[in-house]
């Protein structure tokens, strides 16, 4: 019986800990799809030119799918496995692309975002965790935030597959692009077939002798001797050992000491995520540059897509250092920086806006003040940027690191069904909310952000650098509410640790080359 994956390509940890993240990209794909036919002509016309309220409606059908999808990887990922979850999600999504490509009413529309939604749920659970399990801890910061990246990547290059059909007339105008994001989920679901399941969910499933091959596949060339892997794979064994010990794997373990303080930060840093204002500016930016008053869609296309470009860009110093700068450093600015220029998006907007009608939906719109225009554009690419080079990848790393092993699966979902939660609630609410109170929207999202500013800085210890095993010796410290007092080097082992820990006689020759490694 073969091994199920490809030995060369398990041996790259970029490669295994990068492909799953297309399934991020669905996500991505989505946004792009609603964002870019807000001002579509067809699309209006084939689904009843629908108001505010109820394109709300049809864009917040994917989150709520997506919170059922979140939901159920408490589930499949535990039962499953990482990787069959992570296969089964991009076939989910290419039933759901293939009714919303055929759609020729809203219930029709709404049908085929719901099960997408279910799609990206599962992915967006299940990625993160399979991302956190399998990649070395020196570069896993690195690699879960490609999450956030392949998000971006989605939404860059649906808005452009959009913006080129939106010069086709008639209803191929929506249709090819909504058809073509079927391509990105059928790759995801065969190319997983090549990459290995995780080890720690192998072990944890008494499948022992597949957890170490697959460990020495990745991280010692094939050598299940070598003490690299010998070191990882007791450890996880010793983790898994003492875990299991713990009680059984329910959602009572997400109430117990030390964990439910986890549940809480995973949690409320997904809703922080969501409750910062990007909703507004990757869904509805149509909305956002119109009361701007930026007229025409052809410049208002470009201006969206200028955005989602720095989006993409402004992501990759993330990626590059977030494990260098820190959780904590990248959460407390970012949220500072959101914070500022929403507040003055929205001052600008009260100051020189006023009420109009455009597409006979009451607006709030600035004319004839080209500076304050400019100015609001600006603010909203500064805003994107921030968010990029900040919250956008640490929200899906720092859930993904911060649970114990028998809770993994379960927590990060309940963490990730948050994200959800509030997409939907924000998706469904901004537009209604743009036509009754305006830019006073602004102000409530800029407040929302320095209220996560303080949150996260008393509340969040730094997980940075440290394995998923030595992230319980951060939260052993305490300080619940004094995240600051908990040192870098806090949970940091050398090999002498963890082979006192264990009783594992390797000599001081194989310990020095361990530490050299790690």
């Amino acid at each position: 019986m073969g091994k199920g994956y490809n030995a060369a390509i398990a041996g790259n940890p970029y490669i295994v800990g990068s492909f799953a993240c297309i399934g991020g990209g669905l996500f991505g794909l989505d946004i792009s799809s609603m964002s870019g036919v807000l001002s579509n002509d067809a699309y209006k016309n084939t689904f009843g030119n629908p108001g505010s309220n109820a394109q709300g409606a049809i864009v917040a059908s994917m989150p709520a799918g997506s919170l059922v999808g979140a939901l159920a990887v408490t589930a499949l990922a535990d039962k499953l496995g990482r990787k069959r979850t992570i296969i089964l999600s991009g076939w989910i999504w290419v039933i759901g692309s293939i009714l919303q490509c055929a759609a020729v009413n809203r219930g029709m529309l709404v049908a085929g975002r719901v099960i997408s939604g279910i799609s990206v749920g599962l992915a967006s659970a299940t990625v993160p965790i399979y991302q956190s399990e399998i990649t070395p801890p020196a570069i896993r910061g690195r690699l879960v935030s490609m999450q956030q990246w392949s998000i971006t990547w989605g939404i860059l290059i649906q808005y452009f597959v959009e913006f080129g059909c939106s010069y086709i007339d008639g209803v191929a105008s929506f249709r090819i692009p909504w058809g073509l994001q079927m391509i990105p989920a059928i790759i995801l679901s065969l190319g997983m077939l090549l990459f290995p399941e995780s080890p720690r969910w192998l072990i944890d499933h008494n499948r022992n002798e597949e957890a170490l091959q697959i460990l020495a596949d990745l991280h010692g060339k094939g050598d299940k001797t070598n003490d690299l892997v010998q070191l990882e794979y007791a450890e996880i064994q010793q983790q898994v050992q003492f875990e299991r010990t713990e009680g059984a794997k329910s959602y009572l373990d997400l109430l117990k000491p030390g964990v439910f303080r986890r549940v809480g930060l995973g949690t409320s840093l997904q809703m922080w995520s969501q409750l910062s204002g990007m909703n507004i500016m990757m869904y509805y930016i149509i909305y956002v540059f119109q009361g701007a008053g930026l007229t025409g869609r052809r410049g208002n296309l470009i201006a969206d897509s200028v955005q989602y470009v720095l989006n993409v860009l402004l992501t990759i110093p993330a990626i590059i250092y977030i494990d260098r700068w820190g959780r904590r450093p990248m959460l407390v600015i970012g949220t500072l920086l959101m914070g500022f220029w929403l507040f003055l998006v929205g001052g600008l907007q009260g100051r020189f806006g006023h009420w109009d009608s455009i597409d006979n939906n009451p607006t709030w719109v600035i004319t004839g003040h080209d500076a304050a225009t400019k100015a609001i554009i600006v603010c909203s690419y500064l805003f994107v940027c921030s968010f990029a080079v900040t919250m956008g990848p640490v929200s899906w790393t720092y859930p993904a690191e911060i649970f114990p092993m028998r809770v993994r699966a379960k927590a990060v979902s309940v963490s990730t069904a948050t994200n959800w939660l509030f997409n939907f609630a924000l998706a469904w609410a901004v537009p209604p909310g743009l036509s009754t109170i305006a830019y006073k929207t602004y102000f409530i999202f800029g407040t929302f952000n320095f209220a996560a500013c303080i949150h996260i800085f008393f509340c969040f210890p730094e997980t940075a650098g440290r394995t998923l095993e030595e992230v319980e010796e951060i939260f052993a410290q305490g300080h619940i509410f004094t995240a600051w007092k908990v040192d870098r080097n806090v949970g940091k082992k050398t090999v002498h640790d963890v082979l006192k820990d264990g009783k594992i006689d390797t000599g001081s020759e194989h310990e020095e080359h361990y530490n050299e490694k790690a």
